[in-house]
């Protein structure tokens, strides 16, 4: 015969929870500050944006890699400066001058203008071909009669050609090691 043992019921313990305490809250006091405003009514005469811009002419030159940001002022005596620098120190052969100044003598505009330069990257040539073709964008906005003739002379092309990149397993762009058959 088998005998049941009566079911042994657990018997609940009670859960201790533990409260914490809530955080003090810091006493803030006022304090007055007392602030004093000036105000100064001082007439500045701001130039608009218009006149801003009709104080010179801009226009972006490249050649190769050399880039020309060119600063045309419609009221001067004829001074080009180029980095800061006169146009004779900067460009002291005569042929580089004279391509520098080739779009004012195209369209009869030398000594009547003062031109601003900001020129880097390539050699002493492609910076003057990059200035010339700034001072002939700017020269556009200036008469847009000034076009043909310049198209005519080739100052408004941009001369795209640049050094080719070397090739792997080449000595240069294009020239490669000796050959042998054996």
């Amino acid at each position: 015969m088998v005998v049941k043992k009566p079911a042994v019921k657990a018997e609940k313990k009670p859960v201790k929870t533990i409260k914490k305490a809530a955080p003090k809250k810091k006493e803030v006091k006022p304090v007055e500050v007392v602030v004093e405003e000036v105000v100064v009514n001082v007439p500045v005469e701001e130039p608009t944006a218009n006149a801003k811009k009709s104080e010179y002419l801009f226009g972006l030159g490249r050649r190769k890699t050399a880039i020309a940001r060119v600063r045309v002022y419609k009221k001067g005596e004829g001074k080009v400066t180029i980095n800061e620098k006169d146009l004779r120190v900067y460009c002291p052969t005569a042929d580089l001058q004279g391509k520098v100044l080739s779009a004012l003598e195209i369209v009869g505009q030398t000594g009547k203008l003062d031109i601003v330069v900001k020129v880097s990257g390539g050699g002493r040539v492609a910076q003057a071909e990059a200035i010339r073709h700034g001072m002939s964008r700017a020269l556009l906005l200036l008469n847009p009669n000034f076009k043909k003739p310049l198209k005519k002379a080739g100052c408004l092309t941009r001369d795209p050609r640049q050094k080719e990149r070397k090739k792997p397993g080449l000595k240069r762009a294009r020239k490669a090691p000796q050959w042998t058959k054996r």
